[in-house]
């Protein structure tokens, strides 16, 4: 979880050269869900209150090792963006674990990514006078900083990754026993 988060805040400095990307997209894009699959796959094998202490563990490492490899902003911006957006992963992940296989961690995934997107891009970069000048974007004709259409796409990409993620995930279940709840005194508790 630590070194997805910390190479996720480096990647996001740097945009994506290729394809005329470079004003829509970083690298960091691509590397952070993957802290979602680490975290629903967490959930799912030892349940949410294990899944909360790797989020917390991860938090203060990467938060840490962010400061060292990233800016502070970027380092504060990316430690509670991906607290508050992993913590209500594993919400709504534990809410909707007994529906059909992939409706927790496609929902967790979903919901997590566009708070974690909305917080990290306006704590890190709204006011930053590189990151606010003015981005028209041709095919629709809409000005928006550049800030605001960097957390667009990376969403957009968050998007597609949450649903390749169902693979690995549904890979994985028959390997990695579901966590049932508390165990109380020999019996599940419901």
């Amino acid at each position: 979880m630590m070194a997805v988060v910390a190479a996720s805040n480096v990647l996001v400095q740097h945009p994506v050269e290729y394809l005329g990307l470079a004003e829509v997209l970083t690298w960091g894009a691509f590397t952070y869900p993957l802290a979602f699959l680490v975290n629903d796959l967490t959930n799912r094998r030892f349940g949410p209150a294990v899944a909360r202490q790797v989020v917390y563990a991860g938090f203060a490492l990467a938060v840490v090792l962010s400061i060292w490899l990233a800016t502070p902003r970027i380092a504060l911006a990316s430690g509670s963006a991906f607290l508050v957006g992993q913590l209500l992963d594993i919400g709504v992940f534990n809410r909707l674990r007994r529906l059909s296989w992939w409706h927790a961690p496609l929902a967790g995934s979903l919901l997590g990514s566009a708070i974690d997107t909305v917080l990290f891009f306006s704590l890190a970069f709204a006011g930053d006078v590189d990151m606010s000048g003015p981005v028209t974007y041709a095919t629709t004709g809409i000005t928006v900083p550049l800030w605001v259409g960097l957390a667009f796409f990376d969403f957009l990409v968050k998007v597609g990754c949450a649903l390749l993620a169902l693979i690995p995930y549904g890979a994985l279940m028959g390997w990695l026993k579901p966590w049932n709840g508390p165990q109380v005194r020999g019996t599940l508790a419901r």
